[in-house]
């Protein structure tokens, strides 16, 4: 079987725009949530997201595409453009643009743009009314979440296959893991695969303050996202993107590429139980684990570091403690675990891109990021998980996973490029 290396990674995330920013911020246990800036939150609930300092007239956008491209948009060509540098296929003459393709994954796609032609477009009365002739030029781009793929594909000249992912919040990483399977049937040698996402929104806030999931600890929003931690209340919604090259092992030695990390393994499972809730036990993340496990060739003991969904809300931390006790049995115990989402918030869609972004460049330093805010851990939490300081250790093998509503959950193994021979 064709196996896949990671060659290059771009990133956009609250408080770090690059990649080498990033991994700064998550190595310093820095936290970049803040009071919602982007628009007047004082009516919600919880004021407070991960908010991402970004001009897009500074990365190269025309004032034009500034106004015509959505929020989410525009992290996903800057994150895919810093990618496709450090990768190197950008200038290389010898890549085919008949086998480059597209993989993106988005929760909710340009939300904010939508959400805007909406109210340009309604008379918001008690009848729904459109006045069409109102309708801005690129609301088909806003209303089409595919539109995200294609607007990357068009920008790299991707003639391959192109697409985008729905999952919720395992939007990112399944668009990763769609990616790498298009390369080992042999579809595809090169794939743009990642996650983008620009929630922070009204409407957005709105879906979340009306179910309580979101912290509302809007007196010391630096310390509002806890994962792991006995006070925690809420998850942080964050913004953001990751995309990393996902190149043919084989492909990429012949040019000479450098390899952050091999992506062995993937799976994704459903509970197809409830909308929110999680069944109890972690049975359903467990098997997702294995699998993901069984297609690396790997066992348990293998795994050096697990990058945690670490949402922050109750239920799910720990929900996520009992499958990674469930999955991997009592090696679990002596991994540590950690979840940047202490750091840069949720981003829905786009978290799970920014876990493998974040898992290769683990590898790539040997370097284990904290889980930051961690001061009174949960005693149903019973893991290492990594508390306040990042960690220096050898880390070969990385397991990083994340869970949607809806019951999905998702996991893919990054290792060493180097850690197995080549088939």
């Amino acid at each position: 079987m064709k196996r896949v290396v990671i060659t290059g990674i771009g990133v956009i995330a609250p408080g770090a725009v690059g990649t080498p920013r990033f991994w700064s911020l998550l190595t310093c246990g820095r936290t970049a949530t803040r009071g919602i800036t982007l628009f007047d939150a004082t009516a919600f609930r919880s004021r407070v997201a991960a908010e991402v300092d970004f001009d897009a007239r500074t990365h190269g956008f025309s004032p034009a595409d500034a106004e015509r491209l959505d929020r989410t948009a525009q992290f996903a060509l800057v994150s895919a453009r810093e990618a496709i540098a450090d990768s190197g296929i950008g200038s290389d003459a010898r890549i085919d643009p008949l086998r480059c393709g597209v993989s993106l994954g988005s929760a909710i796609g340009c939300t904010t743009g939508l959400a805007t032609q909406y109210a340009i477009l309604s008379d918001c009365g008690s009848t729904w009314t459109v006045d069409h002739t109102r309708a801005g030029d690129y609301l088909y781009d806003y209303f089409v979440p595919s539109s995200l793929a294609a607007v990357v594909a068009r920008d790299c000249g991707a003639q391959g296959p192109v697409g985008l992912i729905s999952s919720g919040c395992t939007s990112g990483l399944d668009a990763i893991g769609h990616g790498a399977d298009l390369i080992r049937e042999g579809s595809a040698d090169v794939i743009v695969a990642g996650g983008a996402e620009a929630p922070i929104s009204p409407i957005s806030m709105a879906c979340f303050d009306r179910i309580r999931l979101t912290s509302p600890r809007n007196d010391d929003p630096a310390t509002a996202s806890r994962p792991f931690d006995r006070t925690r209340d809420g998850f942080v919604l964050g913004e953001g993107a990751a995309v990393v090259i996902l190149e043919e092992l084989q492909h990429a030695r012949r040019r000479g590429a450098r390899a952050y990390a091999e992506l062995s393994g993937y799976a994704a499972h459903s509970s197809a139980h409830h909308m929110t809730g999680l069944r109890p036990g972690g049975q359903e993340m467990a098997d997702t684990i294995r699998a993901a496990l069984d297609e690396a060739r790997l066992n348990p003991v293998d795994v050096d570091y697990i990058n945690a969904h670490g949402a922050g809300t109750r239920h799910n931390d720990r929900h996520e403690t009992h499958a990674f006790k469930t999955g991997l049995g009592e090696h679990a115990r002596r991994i540590p675990v950690s979840s940047i989402k202490s750091m840069i918030g949720h981003a829905l869609g786009a978290a799970g891109a920014l876990d493998v972004a974040a898992s290769a460049l683990a590898i790539q330093h040997d370097t284990v990021p904290p889980t930051a805010n961690l001061h009174e851990p949960d005693p149903t939490c019973d893991l290492d998980y990594t508390p306040l300081f990042a960690r220096e250790q050898r880390t070969s093998t990385v397991l990083s996973v994340a869970s949607g509503f809806g019951g999905l959950h998702s996991a893919t193994v990054l290792t060493r490029p180097r850690l197995r021979e080549a088939a």
